[in-house]
């Protein structure tokens, strides 16, 4: 059982399994944390248990006792979207269940630890384990391989989704082989931080340990990529010889970032920030004296011109288009971004593009060459052009492309081949709340989730995707986030757009599709929530007062 609360003194659990030891008084403390009129309906409050912090969480009556920060990046919940049974955070859209605590959207891999609540003539108390205030974050049991299970399930790339995918196979009751392909030769690691903070460490940002691993009985191929799918004989081949043989298949391959293709493109210096090895190699040559150029205004090379300006000589950004982000977010939007990057020293294109790339002589790049014939001084040119599906071992299998390399799946993301599915960046699956159309969005906390439905699904669960698309990226110090998708033919904006403090609804039809936020969480995180609740916003709920629907429940 998670939280719960009764005017009767309950003997509750918290989720999850404990040994003999943890449940010994000593593990545990409980204390009378507030009176029943602290809290009202629908809201969030924090309050203090020996020296740590808990949420309470008051709605439909009962009051719930759960940890306090988001267990990805530490975010405090209490100024989160309160939706109907589940927490979200305001930062990067993750969810936790009132009930359980445990996570139900991502990212990030583990559950908040819940409290038992009890109320005591209107004194309301709560007993949490001291190790669990401290942590703030709970790991769901997982069981252990049997030998009597001969069942193999082989996960196929080692990002976000891969990673989800194994945990929940052992939560959920799977005890036989699992094995995880990783092409690089590192486990799962977070991996927004190579275009956002060039100089992280790889054992820190890696999700979990060799240990875990092994404590859970998964089974990781470092190192290692795939050559092939025998879909007849239910086989991989990989790049070190070796046939792994399997009963079900995930494919969370994602992409492969494009290089122009111009003259002097395979050059040294030439980069793309996709892997952590990317920017391992970028960040050591970052110095005061050398000049930089990106290629591209997407988010990787927005955010690449962001991280790189204070520490070179200059930052050039070429952009496409006459602002950044238009084709996303609207000229205006746009406009306000670029005029921050400019106010950071860094100079934009616009409506321009390589021709060339030029050799210093020793093999690596000098300078690059514009289509209107500028030629820029260029130590590193960084390339923010998009990405192609990694796909390309699957073309000789049963399983069936898009023309564009992404691969089409039904709503429990399972592939034309029963025993397959395919998730993450290269899935071309329904999105809930876009009417279920299909369509393939490379974003880090879809690939989370794809992973767990994926996996649910390969264990015969039938569950359905509700897929809410959540996107967030940090630019100078200002976080910018959006739920939804769609294509759209009006903006109605809240707040200011030109000081980066605003929220911005797009339209189709008089139906809002997205929104995006500046400076106003949680405001996307509760749309996010809205939309995963089945509601939708039109124009006439917003066109008077675009932000009256935030104080409905």
């Amino acid at each position: 059982m998670g939280c719960s609360s009764s005017k009767a003194k309950l003997d509750i659990t918290p989720s999850g399994t404990v040994s003999a030891k943890d449940q010994e008084e000593d593990d545990y403390v409980e204390d009378v944390v507030c009176q029943l009129h602290d809290i009202n309906e629908n809201e969030m409050k924090t309050f203090e248990l020996d020296e740590q912090k808990v949420l309470l969480v008051k709605q439909n009556g009962e009051i719930k006792a759960l940890g306090t920060k988001c267990t990805h990046y530490g975010a405090p919940l209490v100024n989160g979207a309160l939706g109907d049974g589940r927490v979200r955070c305001q930062w990067h859209g993750a969810c936790f269940n009132l009930t359980t605590g445990d996570i139900e959207d991502f990212p990030g891999l583990d559950s908040l630890p819940c409290y038992k609540v009890t109320i005591e003539n209107d004194n309301v108390k709560v007993r949490a384990r001291k190790s669990e205030l401290r942590s703030n974050k709970r790991i769901k049991p997982m069981v252990k391989k049997l030998a009597s299970s001969n069942e193999r399930f082989v996960i196929i790339g080692g990002g976000p989704s891969g990673a989800v995918a194994v945990e929940t196979l052992r939560q959920e009751g799977f005890t036989g082989e699992i094995f995880i392909i990783c092409k690089e030769k590192y486990l799962p690691y977070d991996r927004v931080k190579v275009s956002k903070q060039m100089d992280f460490e790889i054992d820190k940002a890696e999700f979990r340990t060799d240990k875990f691993y092994k404590d859970n009985d998964i089974q990781i191929l470092k190192g290692v990529a795939v050559t092939g799918v025998d879909t007849a004989n239910s086989s991989v081949a990989l790049s070190d010889g070796q046939n792994l043989k399997y009963d079900k298949l995930y494919v969370a391959t994602g992409v492969n970032p494009r290089k122009p293709n111009v003259p002097g493109k395979h050059l040294k210096n030439v980069c793309t920030l996709k892997d952590y090895d990317d920017s391992a190699y970028a960040y050591p040559l970052l110095n005061k004296d050398i000049e930089i150029v990106v290629l591209g205004s997407s988010f990787i090379a927005m955010e690449a011109a962001n991280f790189c300006v204070d520490k070179v000589k200059s930052v050039t950004v070429i952009g496409r288009g006459a602002v950044p982000f238009r084709s996303s977010w609207g000229e205006r939007i746009g406009a306000a971004i670029l005029k921050l990057f400019e106010n950071k020293g860094v100079k934009y294109i616009p409506n321009n593009g390589i021709k060339k790339i030029n050799d210093n002589g020793q093999g690596a790049v000098s300078s690059v060459e514009l289509n209107d014939g500028q030629i820029l001084p260029c130590e590193i040119l960084f390339c923010g052009i998009g990405s192609d599906f990694s796909t390309d071992f699957l073309q000789n299998s049963e399983v069936e492309l898009q023309p564009d390399g992404s691969v089409e799946t039904n709503e429990f993301l399972q592939t034309n081949v029963p025993d397959i599915y395919a998730g993450g960046d290269i899935a071309y699956a329904p999105v809930w709340s876009h009417n279920n159309q299909k369509v393939a969005i490379g974003h880090y906390p879809l690939a989370h989730y794809h992973g767990r439905i994926a996996a649910l699904n390969m264990l015969n669960k039938n569950v359905p995707l509700k897929a809410v698309p959540y996107f967030w990226t940090m630019l100078f110090g200002k976080g910018f986030r959006y739920a939804g998708h769609g294509n759209y033919d009006d903006i109605i904006y809240a707040g200011d757009v030109e000081n980066l403090k605003f929220m911005a609804f797009f339209l189709k039809d008089d139906e809002v599709v997205s929104a995006t936020s500046c400076g106003m969480d949680p405001y996307v995180s509760l749309f996010a929530e809205w939309l995963a609740q089945g509601r939708k916003l039109y124009r006439n709920d917003i066109k008077d007062d675009p932000l009256a629907w935030t104080k409905q429940h």
